[in-house]
């Protein structure tokens, strides 16, 4: 544990070291951007003085402008929480396309669905930070930007749908209320970076000009192709001067300006690759301390099952010596027998497993009436041999049984005790398949990869750890796979292990 925690101790001297030199590299290149943006500012010179007449009408647009935005996304936001309303109170043979049309038309809305508890059903358009989250309490202040609606259904349940603007609105309005601050200023104030042309309503005759080469002034060839340029780059902005009336602007953006564009995407760049090392190297560390803990509690209770055992296994020999019926030391030793089974699957969790030459028919056919015997009456598997006599394979018997007795019983409770369950194993070059397939529930396509999750369970009981450790038995120890092959719901799942030969 000494060796693990300095381990992380230098994992994360690493990242505070990173994160220094990625923000010192960040702070001087800031700051030569703005000593070129003082040394631009002090060549500043007033242009037009009757230009910030003009700043209150646009303001007044501009706001009026967003606000009617913001109304037209309020609404867009109600037109889709009635489209999930719908979709949720809609029959099972209701036709949803229109609904579900409205939805996935949604590509600026950021959107999170809850539920009463606050878990996070649906996301969409939201920032990948928030769209791992799976509660609504884990955004903190970030929840109060979120407007909200509920969504009533059933008895007592509704949703709850938090939406906010668009990215793309707020970054316009952002930019949109920069211009208003800084365009008259530098209306009035001319940088002397900035390349400016003022011309009448007829846009070719120069009323005045700043920062612009004076070859191209006294050259029309020049100046048109000039004129064009900045026309492209800028839109001329219309202004209406005292003496001349109405008026272009034309203007170019300086090079600190071009500078300053690029250096967000800079500053981006370092702190995205920095999040993404972070994120990696400390999910990294907590798998693996979630991996020590599910071993120290899996060799924990194989060693606490040890005496209890030892203690049965003596007592039972004393129950063959009395004069009682010999069925009952007979059925107590075959239950003994599988507690030493069960501990021996424990013990051999953290460890690398003996992996041996093993009929995978003989196991499966063996363990099948085992198993039988001891669930529900109303239950029944089948087990369908293949054509060959064997199939031997390196397989660790106790943790494969330990698998195939795991997703039985996980099919019987999806049955609710009453239901068929089929076994069958097939085979390709590579590898070898086995099924099991259930009569039961089903399960949505969306939980096909999250059941195999640590603590996920749909049962009032259970810690949710017998599919993930199913899965590591056949991942991790036997190099194989173990997923959902199919599931349809109120049909049943096939789920299939998949080892490789050799």
């Amino acid at each position: 544990m000494a060796r693990n925690d300095q381990h992380s101790a230098r994992w994360k001297w690493l990242l505070f070291v990173s994160a220094v030199i990625v923000f010192v590299v960040i702070i001087v290149y800031s700051n030569k951007l703005i000593n070129n943006i003082a040394q631009e500012e002090r060549k500043r010179i007033e242009i037009w003085a009757g230009a910030i007449s003009y700043k209150a009408q646009i303001v007044n647009e501009t706001e009026n402008f967003f606000n009617s935005i913001k109304l037209e996304e309020d609404n867009h936001a109600k037109i889709l929480a009635t489209a999930i309303q719908k979709i949720i109170e809609a029959p099972l043979d209701a036709d949803i396309t229109f609904y579900q049309s409205i939805i996935s038309a949604n590509k600026t809305v950021p959107l999170l669905v809850t539920s009463r508890n606050g878990n996070i059903d649906a996301s969409v358009n939201v920032p990948d930070s928030v769209a791992r989250m799976r509660n609504i309490r884990e955004m903190g202040d970030e929840l109060e930007k979120y407007n909200s609606l509920t969504i009533p259904y059933l008895r007592n349940r509704y949703l709850t749908i938090y939406y906010q603007e668009s990215p793309a609105y707020s970054d316009l309005h952002v930019v949109i209320d920069n211009l208003v601050q800084s365009f008259f200023q530098e209306t009035v104030i001319n940088s002397a970076s900035v390349p400016v042309i003022i011309t009448d309503s007829t846009k070719t005759h120069i009323i005045n000009t700043g920062n612009i080469d004076s070859a191209k002034l006294s050259n029309p060839t020049l100046l048109a192709s000039t004129l064009s340029k900045m026309k492209d780059a800028n839109a001329p902005i219309e202004i209406n001067l005292l003496d001349h009336g109405t008026c272009y602007v034309f203007y170019e953006e300086s090079a600190v300006l071009k500078q300053l564009r690029v250096f967000p995407f800079i500053e981006m760049g370092f702190i995205l690759v920095f999040i993404i090392i972070a994120y990696l190297l400390f999910s990294t560390q907590r798998r693996s301390e979630q991996n020590r803990i599910w071993v120290g509690m899996s060799k924990e209770t194989a060693h606490q099952l040890g005496t209890p055992i030892s203690s049965l296994m003596a007592w039972n020999e004393l129950l063959k010596d009395m004069d009682i019926d010999q069925s009952i030391p007979t059925e107590i030793g075959k239950d003994v027998k599988r507690l030493e089974t069960i501990a021996q699957r424990f013990s051999k969790i953290g460890s690398a497993p003996v992996l041996d030459d093993t009929d995978l028919i003989m196991v499966v056919d063996e363990f099948v009436p085992y198993l039988q015997s001891r669930i529900s009456s109303m239950v029944k598997i089948t087990f369908d041999k293949p054509e060959q006599e064997s199939i031997i394979l390196p397989l660790n018997r106790y943790l494969f049984e330990w698998v195939i007795e795991n997703l039985c019983k996980n099919a019987v409770d999806a049955m609710d005790g009453k239901g068929s369950i089929h076994i069958s194993i097939t085979e390709d070059k590579k590898s070898v398949f086995v099924d099991i397939e259930d009569t039961g529930k089903g399960i949505p396509a969306k939980m096909h990869k999250k059941i195999f999750s640590p603590g996920y369970t749909s049962k009032n009981r259970g810690w949710g750890l017998g599919l993930t450790l199913a899965k590591r038995i056949i991942n991790e120890y036997h190099r194989g796979k173990l997923f959902v092959k199919s599931s349809v719901i109120d049909q049943g799942t096939v789920m299939r292990i998949q080892l490789r030969k050799g």
